[in-house]
């Protein structure tokens, strides 16, 4: 009789926990890395439990459309040489200053108006569309043959058209 650990099968067995063994030797960044090559930019391995920036979408969208108080003066240099040129100099910058920062808040008003708008028209529109889908789920309940011979007919045509 012939040895049960010559086999064709316990050899594949071996063979395979070979293979086992070496991949589990290799690091979660290596696989990562021998997974996407080639890449320009290596994967990494590490994962963390902290989510990262805001989980507001609405309130991100409006820090992201506000201009940055600090850097006003230095996006718009020129309005001060043309406050000069125009004798609006005499002004003090002060002033000036103050103005501009109360244009910004207005503005940031605005476009917080106008998110606000945006967003609420979306909600309007996925209402109606809701309203809309059960008024056509209704209509195929109480009349489903009708309904069936509705797509039969579109199903036609476009096989047709095809």
């Amino acid at each position: 009789m012939a040895n049960p650990n010559e086999s064709p099968a316990v050899q594949s067995m071996r063979k395979e926990q070979a293979e086992q063994r070496k991949q589990t030797r290799k690091g979660e960044l290596d696989k990562a890395i021998e997974d996407t090559f080639p890449a320009s930019d290596p994967v990494s391995a590490t994962h963390t439990s902290i989510p990262a920036g805001r989980s507001d979408v609405e309130a991100a969208e409006r820090v992201k459309r506000e201009p940055d108080p600090t850097k006003l003066e230095d996006e718009f240099p020129l309005v001060d040489q043309a406050l000069r040129s125009t004798g609006e100099a005499a002004r003090s910058t002060d002033v000036d200053r103050e103005e501009m920062r109360a244009l910004q808040k207005e503005a940031g008003r605005l476009a917080e108006s106008a998110s606000d708008l945006a967003s609420g028209t979306a909600r309007l529109a996925k209402a109606e569309a809701r309203t809309f889908v059960h008024d056509l789920e209704d209509r195929i309940r109480r009349q489903p043959l009708t309904a069936v011979a509705i797509v039969a007919g579109i199903a036609f045509v476009f096989g047709a058209t095809r």
